[in-house]
């Protein structure tokens, strides 16, 4: 499995491509924007599906686009599907950014699996960021979007957030057995063994929860 990852302004969204070698199929982890930084990520790979960590704006704006061009199917929590539909419940009508809307093609969750060519790709709720925050997990490693990030984890002050539910999916990642390479929504890539050392929330998590 190759991983690509690329940054995309104006919030540094981490936008990943993972690819399956042997079968050139591909899917996209969250998608920003549509721009050309989008369209390298993608290169010439068989793009199958938009993975979906949750519905704010800054994570599904180019879904539209995206699906538009290469056919992916939009794969998303049915907690957050609206989100995909409502720029007030993506948070953009709030921003001053428009939205444009699109249907989800595939409603997933907890224990849902996909396949990516030859990549089988695991979905675990982790509601907290938002009611239907998703990660997923592919071979080693973890897309969590706005749930963990190095050192650190999403907000929970937006409708449809709660700390409660955030420290308790931070818990269910950190007892995860093995080490994994994570991959999150902003900021600097880590692992989850740095995670349970290092990161306060995580830890707090598993002190209370």
């Amino acid at each position: 499995m190759i991983v690509r990852h690329a940054i995309f302004p104006p919030l540094d969204n981490n936008c990943y491509l993972i690819c399956d070698e042997a079968t050139n199929c591909s899917a996209l982890i969250d998608c920003s924007f549509w721009n050309g930084d989008m369209e390298a990520l993608i290169g010439d790979t068989d793009l199958q599906y938009i993975l979906l960590t949750h519905g704010h704006f800054d994570h599904i704006g180019g879904v539209a686009e995206v699906k538009k061009r290469y056919g992916a199917k939009v794969v998303v929590s049915a907690k957050d599907a609206d989100m995909l539909t409502s720029p007030v419940r993506s948070l953009a009508a709030f921003t001053g950014g428009s939205q444009t809307n699109t249907e989800p093609d595939l409603l997933v969750g907890e224990g849902d699996t996909l396949n990516v060519g030859n990549i089988s790709v695991r979905v675990f709720s982790t509601p907290g960021h938002t009611k239907g925050s998703v990660c997923y997990v592919a071979e080693d490693c973890l897309f969590t979007g706005d749930t963990l990030f190095c050192e650190s984890c999403g907000r929970t002050d937006f409708p449809g957030g709660s700390q409660r539910e955030m420290l308790r999916s931070l818990k269910r990642l950190a007892m995860l057995p093995g080490d994994y390479k994570v991959y999150p929504g902003h900021d600097e890539l880590s692992t989850l063994s740095h995670e349970i050392q290092f990161n306060p929330m995580m830890q707090y998590g598993l002190k209370e929860y």
